[in-house]
Parts: C-alpha cells; structure tokens; sequence
C-alpha cells in the first residue's frame, strides 16, 4: 500500500515511517523543513517539503503522490502554543482531508486525544461522548478535537487513534525533555501539562506503541480508537515514578482533580489486535531512567 504520512518527523511521525516501510509499504512523508525532508529520505521514503495550512500546495502534493491512504500526524507544539495547536486540528485537517478526498483516498488514519471525553468517575470507552461542559481553555481545545474527527470522518473509512499521553523520545515525558523541566522549576521550557500529583487519572502510551497503532490502523474499521496502556492511574501514583525515572524531584502529593481528568480504556484497540510492548506506564517509565 502506498501511505502518504502527513507529519512524518514528529514524535509518532518518525517511528511510524520505518514501521510502514518494513512492512512493505510505500511511504510518501511530509515535513514544514528541508531537514525534516532529508530526515524522511534517509530513511527509504520519499519526503515533501509542506506546510499543512498551505491548502494548495497539500492538495497538489497529495494528488501527485496518489496513495491508497492517507496518515494524519500533524501537532504543533514545539511551542506549546494550544492555539497553534488547535489552529492545526481545525485548518491542517480541513486541508488534508480535502486533498485526500480530491485525490480519490478513502482511508485516513488521524492522530486525535483520549483526555477530551466528557465529565465521569471511570475511565471512559469510547462510546462516552467528547466534552460539551467545559469552561475556556479547555472548550477551545475539545472543539478543536471534535472538528478534528467531524472532519476525517468525511473520508470513506476514517480511523480515528485517540492518543493518551505520549511519552518516550521526542515527547515531552522524556529525559530531559519539558516535563522534567517543568518538575526541576525550568519555567523557560515551553510545556502545557500539569505538574500536580494529584487525583487526576491519566492515561499514557509510550509513542512507538502509538505508531505500533497507526500502523495496524490501516485494517481497521472506522471510527474513534483510545490508543492507551492498560493502566489508568492518578497523577500522584505515576507522577514521582516518572520524576525517580527522569532524574528530577516529585512535588508532594495532593488531592483534587478536575471532573473530565478520568483516563481511558483500550478494550477497543485490544480486541482488534493490538498489543502494546509497553503495557502499562510502570515499565515504560522504568526504561526512561537515565544512566547512574
């Protein structure tokens, strides 16, 4: 099968082209730089310098590509920046999906989040419905994230992989990168997460599970996919395992936590074969320590 990867260099992008290719697949990647281009081509793709927002020139790249599907991996947060973020859901995948429906693609496979489900107690399936509650910013955020999936949903067979939080290389739970920042005071490295160790349940998936994911995604059905470990656990649980793991202090635990802050379920995922070699955040954070 011929893949066109839209953000082939990010975090997910980056492990998911050499999957694709090892699997006998032909991949057509993009990158907003020449040396995100070069990067894709090292490793036996063909890259394409575009920038999501250019409507024109994605659409003329997707058409002369010609692929049988179509991955959707584009964020913006090297900044953490959630407006340019949001921006990208919105508009990135309004463009995307627009060159692929005009090139003939009827299978997309879309990057979205499994912490925009509505307000509960129990970690949410995926038949609980996105958050129509809440306050600003997290309104800006879960509207951008319905668009988002409103969007590829257009497309014939659209997969949609709701990621939990990612960490490992090139994510920001990893050594040395914007958590640990945060948790060791460094209030120059740009992060938009919470450092409290508190209530509030999240669920992680280490990021070459997550194009593990992406991958299988190609056979899957359509529809929305939490793409997380088997553990769902409060933040003052994980939280110091994954600061012993970086190397930097835990602030004390406390209580509280917001109503949505509920993690998610992988029954879905799991029941259509996907196995995470990193099955819950314990060991995962366990081969992030850093060196002695």
């Amino acid at each position: 099968m011929h893949v066109f990867v839209a953000g082939a260099t990010g975090a997910v992008g980056s492990l998911l082209v050499p999957m694709l290719l090892e699997a006998g697949h032909t991949v057509t990647g993009t990158s907003r730089s020449p040396a995100g281009v070069e990067r894709i081509e090292r490793l036996g793709a063909t890259g394409l310098r575009v920038d999501a927002l250019d409507a024109e020139r994605l659409r003329g790249a997707v058409r002369a590509a010609a692929p049988e599907a179509v991955v959707h991996q584009l964020t913006d947060l090297s900044g953490a920046d959630a407006a340019a973020n949001s921006r990208i859901r919105r508009e990135g995948t309004r463009n995307l999906v627009d060159a692929a429906k005009a090139a003939g693609v009827g299978r997309v496979v879309a990057q979205s989040i499994s912490w925009a489900y509505g307000p509960g107690d129990d970690p949410a399936d995926e038949a609980v419905p996105l958050d129509s509650t809440a306050a600003q910013p997290r309104a800006r955020m879960v509207a951008a994230v319905r668009a988002l999936e409103e969007t590829v949903a257009e497309v014939e067979t659209a997969v949609v992989l709701r990621y939990g939080l990612l960490y490992g290389p090139g994510t920001w739970y990893a050594p040395g990168g914007a958590f640990a920042a945060a948790l060791a005071g460094d209030r120059s490295t740009p992060f938009l997460g919470s450092t409290a160790a508190n209530d509030a349940v999240g669920s992680f998936v280490h990021v070459a599970d997550a194009a593990g994911a992406a991958l299988a995604a190609l056979d899957w059905p359509g529809g929305p996919v939490n793409v997380v470990d088997d553990e769902p656990s409060p933040a003052r649980v994980w939280l110091p395992v994954l600061a012993e793991a970086l190397g930097v202090p835990a602030p004390a635990p406390e209580a509280g936590r917001q109503d949505w802050e509920r993690g998610a379920l992988n029954g879905l995922a799991r029941s259509r074969g996907w196995r995470p070699a990193w099955p819950t955040w314990r060991n995962g954070f366990a081969a992030l320590r850093l060196p002695s």
